[in-house]
Formats: structure tokens, C-alpha cells, sequence
């Protein structure tokens, strides 16, 4: 791998961690969402990263979803209610949803900074040979 692999090893860590970010944004807006309880509940999403396939960066390996199952919650006064006045919410963690998303926030911008460092490395480098 030469230097001049960096952009291309950190846009593949930007993508995997984009995908991430999306993958928890849509969990966290979802964590209220209730459905009947003969339907299933919302499925979490979550991004399994791998290593590329070429062995530059990384790349995402797959998505999985959570239980459909959900938790039964108990609320009367709620449209899509039973007759014994249960909803089905999803089995989220907002708790740990947050952690996910600061984690992959960080990483997102530590590998936007590698590819800001390297584009500034690339400049300074070809101004060197003017």
C-alpha cells in the first residue's frame, strides 16, 4: 500500500460509519413506534463492518435486524391497541443507541480528517516540484 492510499482507505471507513450513523439515526427516530400486537414491531438495525475485500479499508459485511418480537406495552388510550389494551413497541435501548451514535460519529470525523490530511499532504507535495 503506498501513501497514496490513504484517501481511498479512509472513504472506506467514511462509508462504513456513514452506514452506521444511518442504521442508529433510524433506530433512535423509531424507538416510540408501537404496531398492533398481531403485527411485528419495528427491527433495529445494525451494521456488521468487515475488512475489504482487498485488504485496503473496510467495507460493510452485512446488516441485521433485531427481535420482531418487541416488547408488549401496556396503553389503553393508543389507536392500535387489543382489546386487552396492549401495543407492541420495539426492543431498543435509547441508551445504548446513543453510545453507538457517538462512537460512530467520531470515527466518521476521524476518518473525514484523514482524507483532509492527506488531500493537504498531496497538495503540499506536488507545490514542492513547482
Amino acid at each position: 500500500m503506498s501513501i497514496f492510499n490513504a484517501i481511498g482507505v479512509a472513504g472506506t471507513g467514511v462509508t462504513v460509519y456513514r452506514k452506521w450513523l444511518d442504521a442508529v439515526a433510524d433506530n433512535i427516530a423509531n424507538v416510540n413506534t408501537t404496531s398492533r400486537t398481531s403485527e411485528n414491531a419495528f427491527q433495529a438495525r445494525y451494521v456488521q463492518a468487515q475488512a475489504a475485500q482487498d485488504g485496503n479499508g473496510a467495507q460493510v459485511g452485512g446488516i441485521h435486524y433485531g427481535s420482531a418480537e418487541g416488547i408488549l406495552a401496556y396503553e389503553p388510550d393508543n389507536p392500535l391497541a387489543d382489546a386487552e389494551g396492549y401495543v407492541r413497541r420495539p426492543d431498543i435501548d435509547m441508551g445504548s443507541q446513543m453510545a453507538q451514535m457517538m462512537m460512530a460519529q467520531r470515527s466518521y470525523q476521524a476518518n473525514l480528517s484523514v482524507v483532509d490530511r492527506a488531500r493537504d499532504s498531496y497538495t503540499a507535495a506536488i507545490n514542492l516540484g513547482k
